[in-house]
């Protein structure tokens, strides 16, 4: 197994060479990550050179169309999915919202879906809502006291009335890794089609969607190293079952069905840079193979830095009588998204942090739902301190001694 070479990783990031941002430790990347410098040079390139009508005849027009198409192209064949299975849309709450309305029309009174208390709002507030169609909405309850998703009780909930299982792939404040392939299983099991909102997960490493089985799998390229988009994978199966919510005219179309506004064209182009970082890190690496392979591989070696890194994050926190940890204390279960309840309002302990160089976020993190199932008030929310790939373990460090001196 390669070693994350880390100074090769964060040289691939403007940020942090940026002297506005000098001394500071970025913890709050699961609200947004730094972007990547291909992605920024593709985004400079298509707005100074491409910015354009697509798909025109014109040399420039062909250009900008052409590198629409490459992310769309390049993004699935690391995800093991089909080109047109991958479609772009302007965040994953507004994908998640289409996806419902479509659902709204295929399903009849009477019939079931499941949604997690778990999740954050943008993967169960808009499926909830199909309770107004006569469309009965069962929740898998997370355990109030560990945040964990237990499969028995979703066997419990599973029958033939159910059409959709909605849940996370981890959950942005609990943490925890939910084992995908095993959920996907049951519910196909069952009749049912699933969504995994991987919002959370795929900054840890892009999952091989065909692997994992799911219908339907979500994330945020903006939180990826990307630019601000929701990418959206659907098998073909379903959508070609489901019911077109585009122009009638680009019903034919897999990757058009579903998303009923133009897309940003420069922030789509721009994607094909997250294809060309993964990319430049396997071969920095010695890594050479299929695209589903340099995937596959990146997904791993982003995965342990990671647990290298939040294991001594976690055994610093898990213990400590004046705070709560979230979710599982061992790190190679859980995404590096660190939830601490603390038992008083987070976000001035959130300011204090930020006094000592310590980027972190506190607040309900849209994950009301969970942090109420919970015992935490939303209104005091908690402290989330997230990181990724690029980050050091000399900024971990420093992270652990401000939590000393602030908590």
């Amino acid at each position: 197994m390669s070693v994350l070479d880390i100074d090769f990783v964060r040289a691939q990031f403007p940020a942090f060479a940026e002297p506005s941002l000098n001394g500071q430790a970025f913890f709050e990347n699961a609200g947004g990550s730094y972007t990547c410098r291909h992605v920024i040079d593709r985004l400079t390139r298509f707005y100074t050179q491409r910015k354009v009508q697509p798909y025109a005849p014109y040399e420039a027009s062909r250009l900008g169309g052409a590198e629409m198409d490459e992310a769309r192209t390049r993004l699935a064949a690391l995800m093991g999915v089909a080109t047109d299975e991958l479609s772009f849309g302007p965040s994953t709450t507004q994908n998640t919202y289409v996806l419902a309305q479509a659902f709204r029309k295929m399903m009849k009174p009477g019939e079931a879906i499941i949604v997690t208390n778990q999740d954050h709002e943008a993967n169960t507030g808009p499926w909830r809502r199909l309770a107004e169609e006569g469309i009965e909405v069962r929740e898998w309850k997370l355990d109030p006291q560990t945040g964990h998703l237990d499969t028995a009780q979703l066997e419990n909930l599973l029958d033939e009335n159910v059409r959709l299982v909605c849940f996370p792939h981890c959950s942005n404040v609990v943490g925890e890794i939910n084992p995908v392939a095993e959920i996907t299983a049951m519910a196909h099991a069952a009749g049912a089609f699933v969504c995994v909102d991987g919002v959370s997960y795929a900054p840890h490493g892009l999952p091989n969607v065909d692997e994992l089985g799911a219908d339907i799998y979500l994330f945020s390229s903006y939180k990826t190293y990307g630019p601000h988009q929701g990418v959206m994978v659907i098998r073909r199966a379903l959508g070609a079952l489901l019911p077109n919510q585009a122009h009638y005219f680009n019903a034919g179309d897999l990757y058009k069905r579903f998303t009923p506004a133009g897309p940003d064209h420069a922030q789509v182009a721009a994607s094909a840079g997250m294809a060309d970082y993964f990319e430049a890190l396997a071969d920095h690496h010695g890594h050479s193979g299929s695209a589903a392979e340099t995937g596959a591989f990146v997904h791993d070696l982003m995965r342990a830095h990671e647990i290298k890194l939040l294991q001594p994050l976690l055994d610093a926190v898990k213990d400590r009588n004046d705070l709560r940890l979230l979710g599982p204390s061992t790190a190679e279960n859980r995404a590096p998204t660190v939830a601490l309840a603390l038992n008083r309002t987070a976000e001035p302990v959130a300011a204090q942090l930020a006094e000592h160089g310590i980027m972190a976020g506190g607040g309900d993190f849209y994950a009301v739902r969970a942090l109420e199932a919970m015992g935490i008030d939303p209104s005091e929310g908690v402290l989330r301190i997230s990181f990724t790939h690029y980050t050091s373990e000399a900024e971990v460090a420093k992270l652990i001694e401000a939590l000393d001196r602030v908590l």
